[in-house]
């Protein structure tokens, strides 16, 4: 049946008739969808695990086990599973393993903008890379069959637009796979001596998988004008296809780990230009290079940013379309925390403390925006942990007694209590944040091991967090509202008091979680506001000024109540009946 399916979903779809058993992943946008959609299908086990590490660890188990399985995850997720990714691929698996990473170009929602195609060079394994839905599902059963064949896990690149994009699929039947698991310590104990006979298996395995890169059609020629010859693949590929139809000679690639040597080599002789289109690093540029075939590449094109059809028109000498231009320059519009996000009446309290803030993953990061501007600093993920231990451990109480980590609740079982039990284990005065808004807000409220609910939404285990920082040797912990301005003010002041480490867990629900009722919309009597601004001290989006005085967006506003405590003339009224515009 033909359908039309964002790739995140194709490749569920893809997974399910590979006859995946086991899915294990940690949300990270642009993947996350891929587990979501799998999890809809009841012959698959599916869950959210702790982090990237854990996920990847039981899909290797599965595989080990006999039965085909799958872990997704943004690019910056695979640094966190890079410890079992380099091991698996020495010990190789049982039955076929599948290991999506999601690169973001442009960085829409990421810190950083590495290229994951690296990753498959280091740790020596092949890697797929779709440019469309279809070749997301076809790709995704491709890649088991290629894992078994070649007893390599194998990594399958997909790209913001591509995980993000819509376009038609053919679906077709489950077929059911498994392996039957026998002991062999030999291929899977990596202790030196071990380790040491599996390297060259691993360096034998690349050079077939070479020689399967010549002639597979994975790898393919689409040969049109002799002029120019481009190798592309993913999304450089759609638009290649896109500007130059058949007026140019194409070779996808769609396995982009390891290249083809005499592939290339031959294409090249048959074309007059070559010229290599590819997003971030000179990737498949080098390896051209490297086997003595001049090409255009990054000397054009850029190495950082989201390519587009009118770059490469550009960049190719062809004529830019004007398109429709707006007679008026919109206003930057910054994201900001939602109204009602019980995130920020915490960073306000902790900008009445003048606190140094070292912060972490997740829609908190926002509180690093005007007007709160409480944020100094978010690395990664769990770093605000353990960077504000040696934060402290440098200035000492000077630190201690101004500065806080913040991190949420999802992010903090996912690497931050390693951070905590080194706070509490080598002893600094630390203060640490845990905004406990009861989900996995910024990718799109999945839940957590903290929650209570499993990925069907199903009752599971809950772990509690208040002993779970005590269970490490944190003595200071207190719960506080953060829609309680005073409490909050006073908790982040005694706590950075304490001569000891403490835990502050702010806890609210995430204020669109669809289990959340709202009080009736707040109103402001403009007879008793004096416009004098307070109320936008906190950013909340719900609050505008009109005519030099205060105004709410009944549309917008959750009735939470923060403004309230900020407005010196009482001037926020509840407005039972809330609906239209003041």
């Amino acid at each position: 049946m033909k359908t039309l399916m964002l790739g995140n979903e194709a490749v569920a779809r893809g997974l399910y008739e590979g006859g995946v058993a086991v899915v294990s992943s940690y949300p990270g946008t642009p993947s996350t969808e891929i587990t979501e959609c799998i999890a809809e299908y009841d012959e698959v086990y599916s869950e959210w695990a702790p982090n990237e590490k854990v996920a990847m660890e039981v899909a290797f188990g599965s595989a080990l086990a006999g039965r085909r399985s799958f872990c997704g995850m943004k690019h910056v997720g695979l640094n966190v599973a890079a410890d079992p990714l380099f091991t698996i691929s020495y010990t190789g698996v049982n039955a076929g393993m599948v290991i999506a990473v999601a690169d973001d170009p442009g960085m829409h929602s990421s810190q950083n903008e590495q290229d994951s195609r690296h990753y498959a060079r280091a740790a020596k394994m092949p890697m797929l890379e779709p440019a469309d839905s279809a070749e997301c599902l076809e790709f995704a059963k491709r890649a088991f069959e290629l894992s078994e064949e070649f007893d390599t896990p194998v990594l399958l690149r997909l790209c913001t637009r591509i995980a993000h994009s819509q376009s038609v699929v053919e679906t077709g039947e489950r077929v059911e796979a498994a392996c039957t698991y026998s002991k062999n310590p030999a291929k899977y104990v990596m202790m030196p001596g071990n380790a040491r006979l599996r390297h060259p298996v691993v360096e034998e395995r690349i050079r077939r998988l070479t020689e399967f890169a010549e002639t597979t059609d994975l790898n393919r020629l689409e040969m049109g004008g002799r002029q120019i010859g481009f190798i592309a693949s993913g999304t450089a590929y759609q638009y290649v296809k896109e500007v130059f139809g058949d007026t140019v000679s194409v070779l996808k690639l769609g396995l982009v780990y390891p290249l083809p040597v005499k592939k290339i080599r031959d294409f090249a002789a048959s074309v007059e230009r070559v010229v290599v289109l590819e997003e971030l690093d000179g990737f498949i540029e080098a390896h051209c290079r490297a086997i003595g075939v001049e090409v255009t590449g990054k000397d054009l094109f850029p190495l950082c940013g989201e390519f587009s059809q009118n770059l490469l028109r550009e960049k190719m000498g062809l004529a830019v379309p004007n398109g429709r231009q707006l007679e008026e320059t919109i206003p930057a519009r910054p994201p900001v925390m939602c109204a009602g996000c019980p995130h920020r009446g915490l960073f306000y309290a902790l900008t009445r403390n003048k606190a140094t803030v070292l912060g972490d993953i997740g829609c908190y990061t926002l509180g690093s925006t005007a007007p709160l501007r409480a944020m100094d600093a978010s690395t990664c993920m769990g770093a605000s942990v353990s960077g504000l231990h040696g934060f402290n451990k440098a200035l000492g109480r000077e630190g201690e007694s101004k500065t806080v980590a913040v991190i949420g609740d999802s992010t903090f079982l996912h690497s931050g209590v390693t951070g905590l039990i080194n706070i509490a284990y080598n002893g600094s005065a630390s203060t640490v944040v845990i905004m406990d808004n009861s989900t996995t807000g910024m990718t799109g409220h999945q839940h957590n091991p903290a929650t209570g609910f499993n990925i069907k939404g199903e009752p599971a285990g809950k772990v509690d967090l208040e002993a779970l920082c005590r269970a490490v040797g944190i003595r200071r912990v207190r719960v506080v509202d953060p829609y309680d301005l005073k409490e909050c003010e006073e908790a982040v002041r005694e706590e950075l008091a304490a001569e000891e480490p403490s835990v502050i867990i702010s806890r609210r629900p995430c204020a669109l979680l669809k289990t959340v009722r709202h009080k009736a919309p707040l109103k402001v009597n403009h007879e008793k506001c004096r416009g004098c601004r307070s109320c936008l001290k906190i950013g909340c989006p719900a609050i505008r000024f009109e005519e030099k005085k205060a105004s709410v967006d009944p549309t917008l506003c959750v009735g939470c109540g923060v403004c309230t405590q900020l407005c010196a003339f009482d001037a926020f009224e509840s407005n039972e009946k809330g609906g239209g515009k003041e």
